[in-house]
């Protein structure tokens, strides 16, 4: 059975990217990704899933870093608390 763990702070603060419009991306919400904070597969044996973005227009965002946003996969400043 997949073990459930806090989420790796890859982190502090957000990933700035620039997301092209109509073109699906990942987020990493385990933390564990080599390519953050895009999935690379590593949350396999977790019960983390990555979370799709797909945005109607090509523009930057801040991805949350540390994996404890409240609302994923967007930066909500939760960093500041850890």
């Amino acid at each position: 059975m997949p073990h459930r763990t806090n989420p790796v702070v890859a982190k502090k603060g957000p990933y700035v990217v620039e997301l092209e419009a109509d073109k699906t991306y990942y987020w990493c919400s385990c933390g564990r990704s080599e390519n953050q904070p895009f999935c690379d597969g590593s949350h396999k044996g977790t019960t983390f899933e990555p979370v799709p973005i797909k945005l109607d227009e090509t523009k930057k965002v801040g991805l949350c870093g540390c994996k404890h946003t409240k609302s994923p996969p967007f930066c909500d400043r939760e960093h500041s608390k850890l």
